[in-house]
């Protein structure tokens, strides 16, 4: 995603949305009452939201001259984002077509307020086959019509400050954690650390750690489904994140409270000479940097190059765009899906945002084949996973992503991170998950 979710809702809110949603939600299939308006929930994707609005508003009059379709658009901050949705899902007064996080499809498939995209529905929209097979995975439980399309798909990347490293006396950026580790503190010094984390940010964290358990063997999940939040690999991968501030010093333990991109700022200012991020080349340019300024390069493995398996070096990110199943403009609402994921806005809208096209044809245009941009695709497409597709994932982003937040807090503070804390945290993360 652009920017990156911040989870704010609990188990507990979301069983009851769950249940609120089977007893009588947004179930209906839909109708075309109102076939001259839509209403349109954006993500925040740009550096602000009057950014996403100078983005979008000529797409949407372009939409409107073609279709006769008005379509009223708001731009909903990540913060604010899957609390309005879940608010829609109860009360069944949402828009018609939304963005998603496309983590949380599985989860909120399982409420049965969107619409499903059976095959008619994709027919209506172009064909699945258009879209690039690593970004359907991120739509839905497997198995089951996906909830949502993709619309902009991003992998994590090592973005580094070239000022910095030549400064360092450092060539090359760190293909490995113990390379990354050993340059960082050549670069940690004097009011610079080494890299950036946004130790607050519940779904940062989970995207750092669910790639680190990847790395150790493993999923935060077992095959049918339940947690399985404190296996050694998974206790293994949250003690390796932490470490960088907890250990080896190389962030600074102001980062344990920052959950506003806070990171990429100090990276733009010079204050901190790397961070893994998704697409943030748009937001580095909008803060004045120029695009010599900075490199990118795969986001570090264990050893050797990355892929499959252990050498997984990313989680599939991106934007989804679902409808409400109750729309009332369900014919129109098809229109604007086809629309926005047509060849041509693709390559409009994702150049605008610095992300990757999830259609297959638009991916092969010219913009799209920067250094930068190639970093993203190859991992996209050899060495990223996708989240658990299991209904339980937003909690998974809740609870997990705040022991990862209390253990930073415990480094910044100078206390102990040890395995046994890790563990303990984790154990209280999973207690709090439904059982299956």
């Amino acid at each position: 995603m652009r920017r990156i979710r911040v989870a704010a809702v609990g188990a507990v809110t979301l069983s009851l949305v769950l249940t609120a949603a089977a007893c009588g939600g947004s179930t209906g299939g839909g109708s075309n009452e109102q076939p001259k308006t839509l209403t349109y929930w954006a993500s925040n994707q740009g550096a602000s939201i009057e950014v996403d609005k100078k983005v979008l508003q000529p797409e949407l009059d372009k939409f409107e001259k073609e279709t006769g379709i008005k379509v009223k658009l708001e731009v909903v901050p990540w913060a604010d984002l899957l609390n309005r949705i879940l608010t829609a899902t109860t009360s069944g007064q949402g828009p018609d077509v939304l963005n998603i996080g496309n983590t949380w499809s599985a989860s909120l498939q399982s409420t049965g307020a969107l619409l499903p995209f059976d095959a008619k529905n994709f027919e209506a929209i172009g064909g699945k086959d258009r879209f690039v097979e690593s970004a359907l995975g991120s739509t839905g439980v497997q198995a089951q019509d996906p909830a949502a399309v993709p619309l902009y798909s991003m992998a994590y990347a090592l973005y580094y400050n070239k000022k910095l490293f030549k400064e360092a006396g450092i060539a090359e950026p760190p293909a490995t954690w113990d390379e990354l580790i050993a340059t960082g503190k050549k670069l940690t010094k004097g009011g610079t650390s080494a890299i950036g984390v946004e130790g607050s940010n519940l779904s940062n964290n989970i995207h750092q750690v669910f790639v680190l358990g990847k790395q150790h063997g493993a999923d935060f999940f077992t095959a049918d489904g339940k947690a399985d939040f404190t296996s050694d690999g998974a206790v293994a991968a949250v003690k390796q994140y932490v470490d960088l501030m907890a250990t080896h010093k190389i962030v600074a333990p102001g980062n344990a409270e920052y959950a506003q991109n806070q990171s990429l700022s100090d990276f733009a200012k010079d204050k901190t000479a790397m961070v893994l991020w998704q697409t943030a080349s748009a937001t580095f340019t909008a803060q004045g940097m120029n695009e010599d300024e900075w490199g990118v390069a795969p986001a570090p493995v264990p050893s050797g190059a990355p892929g499959q398996g252990k050498q997984t070096n990313s989680m599939v990110a991106g934007i989804n765009m679902a409808v409400f199943k109750n729309t009332k403009n369900h014919d129109g609402a098809l229109k604007f899906v086809k629309f926005m994921t047509s060849d041509k806005e693709q390559i409009v809208l994702n150049t605008s945002y610095g992300s990757i096209p999830p259609v297959k044809a638009a991916q092969q245009d010219a913009a799209f084949n920067g250094p930068a941009l190639t970093v993203l695709r190859d991992t996209l497409a050899t060495s990223a996973a996708a989240l658990p597709q299991v209904p339980e994932e937003s909690q998974f982003e809740t609870v997990v992503g705040t022991a990862v937040k209390e253990l930073f807090a415990d480094a910044a503070a100078g206390r102990p991170v040890t395995t046994e804390s890790v563990r303990a945290k984790l154990e209280k993360a999973q207690q709090q998950m439904p059982e299956k």
